[in-house]
């Protein structure tokens, strides 16, 4: 199974979209994608210092827009890609991009979300002197509690070995000073504690904008980087990348959910490196690609002709279907127990797993069609559970 990723901020480098703006169609998408933004991400992309474009609002409208614009380039028919990506997940403003690729929301939807979200979180770091650190290395439990020790938040769970702590720059400087054992901790260049409290104020931003966006169930299982879980409503794709803005990212647990999804293959968007660094170190046996020059394209198709297997979920029409958000036994409601219409936001069930419990009900609501696993089934993540119709369309 392949899964396409899109990275955060921090992936960019000065001069990375330099060797794709050769080809006119990509540079010409790219200036429409500038429009909406109201930025010159051209220039940003190749004459921009790494100073320059690392401004919380730069950085964040060019990643976007380069996923975007690249994933055209490797699918130029689109529809080919949902017959061949069993699921999609995005680091951090990563996720705005793999929303816009699995068709949640639009490319202009995804740039002025991402316009906004720059601006937001940038007028939110200015509030208080805060910071990011990378922690290397130590003993996960340890390294956890020398973190909250110092009322900081670890904003980003990478993996085994890979912890960002971030807070007020005061906290930051005590906990280096009292390091956990064993463990490197390097400060990061960055505007303040994204993923933190800190970032409320863009939140409150951002979720209202989001009432007025048009939403669409994902034609691809979207991970997502709250929880790991895959999500298969448009509109929680949406409230996932709003709050993310001031929640941690757990990109460890969307790695385990690639395990359980059987994935064989990961491909990153450019700027691409970062994940797929992550990924050789935590999946091992799986296969990865960092999609970085256009030069790399054909290889990057056979990459994906080679891992690419249609996802569970029918890609057409994907709102009817009800899917797991995770790994574990299916256990039916008695609520929608021998029910011939489920209204929306029913609770037809529940996901067991030796971690938790996950309730899952219904988005849209309609006539059941089919049930599609049984009461104690053991069920996949975005494995379909059931088929609705909206009621009277049958």
């Amino acid at each position: 199974m392949l899964v396409i990723v899109a990275p955060g901020q921090g992936a960019q480098t000065s001069g990375f979209l330099t060797p794709w703006l050769e080809d006119p169609v990509f540079a010409g998408r790219l200036e429409w994608l500038s429009t909406v933004a109201g930025l010159d991400l051209a220039h940003y992309g190749t004459a921009a210092d790494d100073e320059t474009i690392r401004d919380t609002a730069i950085a964040q409208p060019l990643l976007v827009a380069s996923g975007l614009v690249a994933a055209l380039e490797l699918f130029p028919h689109p529809a080919d890609a949902f017959a061949m990506i069993g699921a999609v997940a995005g680091h951090s403003v990563g996720e705005l991009t793999a929303a816009a690729g699995a068709r949640a929301i639009s490319g202009e939807q995804a740039m002025v979300l991402v316009r906004e979200r720059g601006k937001a979180m940038a007028e939110a770091a200015a509030v208080t002197p805060t910071g990011m650190t990378a922690v290397l290395g130590g003993d996960r439990e340890e390294v956890l509690a020398k973190i909250a020790e110092h009322d900081l938040t670890a904003a980003n769970d990478n993996g085994p070995g890979q912890i960002v702590a971030a807070g007020t720059l005061d906290h930051l400087a005590a906990f280096a000073d009292d390091a956990p054992a064993k463990a490197r901790v390097i400060p990061l260049k960055v505007a303040g504690a994204f993923h933190t409290s800190h970032m409320a104020p863009a939140v409150d931003r951002l979720g209202r904008l989001a009432r007025s966006v048009s939403v669409h169930d994902p034609r691809t299982p979207v991970v997502s980087n709250r929880d790991g879980r895959v999500v298969h409503d448009g509109a929680q794709v949406l409230e996932r990348i709003v709050g993310q803005i001031a929640r941690p990212v757990r990109w460890d647990l969307c790695m385990e959910t690639f395990t359980d999804l059987g994935v064989t293959g990961i491909l990153e968007m450019p700027p691409a490196g970062t994940l797929t660094g992550i990924a050789k170190r935590a999946l091992k046996g799986v296969d990865t690609f960092a999609l970085k020059t256009p030069d790399q394209l054909d290889d990057a198709r056979a990459f994906c002709e080679k891992h690419g297997e249609k996802s569970l979920i029918e890609t057409s029409p994907t709102w009817r279907m009800v899917v797991a958000p995770a790994k574990g036994t299916f256990h039916l409601s008695e609520e929608a127990r021998d029910r011939d219409v489920l209204l929306p936001g029913t609770l037809i069930g529940a996901i067991a797993s030796l971690r938790d419990r996950i309730d899952v009900p219904t988005a849209h609501g309609g006539q059941v069609v089919e049930w599609l696993v049984e009461d104690g089934d053991l069920v996949s993540p975005g494995q379909p559970l059931l088929r609705l119709h909206p009621e009277g369309v049958l």
